[in-house]
């Protein structure tokens, strides 16, 4: 099934807040200020979300006390990851893939504010996950013309 905003219309609200803070900001700020200005886009939007939500980590069904938390959890479950950095690569695809694991949310979105363009890569899981590579789990999002700056 292709993926539209009918089929998902919670992810496209939150990417199109996200659209929304990089044609404000560009891409020259640190992640901390685009955390910020997207609380304040899913404000204005009435877009429900949790910030630094702690994502817990089970074996043998014993919590490890991990302190892994991820940047945003949005509708109550999407989970958004932010960076602001020149490429996103295996390594922040990875952080994704263990939150969604850890957690048993089918969503998540990684958002790249620090890129020429706002990258956008959403990930499906965790039933898919085990039979995906971190490279097949993945889709980019589909592309949304930005204004120039």
């Amino acid at each position: 099934m292709a993926w539209t905003e009918e089929a998902d219309p919670q992810t496209y609200a939150v990417i199109g807040a996200a659209l929304a803070v990089r044609v404000e900001l560009g891409p020259d700020f640190l992640e901390i200020g685009y955390a910020k200005a997207l609380e304040l886009e899913f404000q204005e939007r009435s877009i429900p979300y949790e910030r630094e939500v702690p994502v817990p980590m089970i074996y043998r069904g014993k919590p490890l006390g991990v302190p892994f938390r991820v940047d945003f959890v949005c509708f109550g479950d999407i989970m958004l990851e932010i960076k602001s950095i020149p490429r996103t690569g295996q390594r922040e695809r990875r952080q994704l893939i263990h939150y969604l694991k850890a957690s048993g949310f089918e969503r998540g979105l990684l958002l790249n504010f620090g890129d020429e363009r706002l990258q956008i890569e959403r990930a499906v899981g965790p039933r898919r996950l085990a039979k995906l590579s971190p490279d097949s789990v993945f889709s980019p999002a589909p592309q949304t013309e930005q204004p120039q700056t």
